[in-house]
């Protein structure tokens, strides 16, 4: 299931966050990538230890735990530290992330634990007209479908999809990923109870909280209280 988040981040917010990143210091990307992919990724990240990146890394974290939207797509049960990423167009090259797969579990050496990436978000933080590429492309069996959405707007998806970033060709890509551990592990489980969850919204919205609604609420926390893991 991908979904398109529109409005995560509102313009006062967005506003701060790329006022961080214009002071921030970033470094080579291919520092966080796993060895598979460091030969595919050709980008700049924030530096963790950086106040402003980490201020804004926060920014994003609670803006996206607040989004209902996300909620309800993803059912998060922790959520991986934020990370800034800059694909700014250069002399030597357009930057880019070729076709790789996130890894399965980030953070093995965080004493809590690794987390299982089960869903990939990115939000994208920069406006899309000024920038050339740069589109998020995700293979799916009926080919690819690129996106590249407006400022302060997110995509969810799962974590298993292959995916690259299309060379930037001009200006600078800014976005904020993550990565998200869910209450529920299977993707097609996730995706009826998303349904559920926006037909429980749609019913109770046109008829108020009626026998259908209950239903389909029984219907909901009974799914979700056979298939999340706690």
């Amino acid at each position: 299931m991908i979904v398109p988040i529109g409005g995560v981040l509102d313009p006062d917010r967005l506003s701060r966050i790329r006022a961080l990143l214009s002071e921030a210091r970033f470094e080579d990307g291919r520092r966080t990538a796993g060895w598979h992919a460091r030969e595919a990724k050709r980008n700049e990240q924030a530096a963790a230890d950086d106040p402003r990146a980490r201020e804004a890394a926060a920014m994003v974290s609670a803006a996206l735990l607040a989004n209902a939207v996300f909620r309800a797509a993803a059912l998060p049960r922790r959520l991986r530290p934020v990370l800034l990423a800059r694909y700014r167009c250069v002399a030597e090259g357009s930057p880019a992330y070729d076709l790789h797969v996130d890894d399965a579990l980030m953070g093995m050496s965080d004493p809590s634990g690794p987390t299982r990436a089960d869903v990939s978000v990115t939000v994208f933080l920069a406006d899309p007209g000024t920038y050339e590429g740069g589109e998020l492309v995700l293979d799916s069996p009926g080919g690819e479908a690129a996106y590249k959405l407006g400022a302060g707007d997110a995509i969810a998806y799962p974590a298993t999809t292959l995916h690259r970033v299309a060379p930037v060709t001009a200006g600078e890509r800014l976005v904020a990923v993550t990565w998200a551990q869910s209450l529920v592990r299977d993707p097609a489980a996730r995706e009826v109870l998303f349904d559920l969850a926006a037909a429980r919204i749609a019913v109770h919205a046109r008829e108020g909280a009626g026998e259908t609604f209950h239903r389909i609420a029984r219907s909901y926390a009974n799914l979700l209280r056979m298939w999340a893991e706690t």
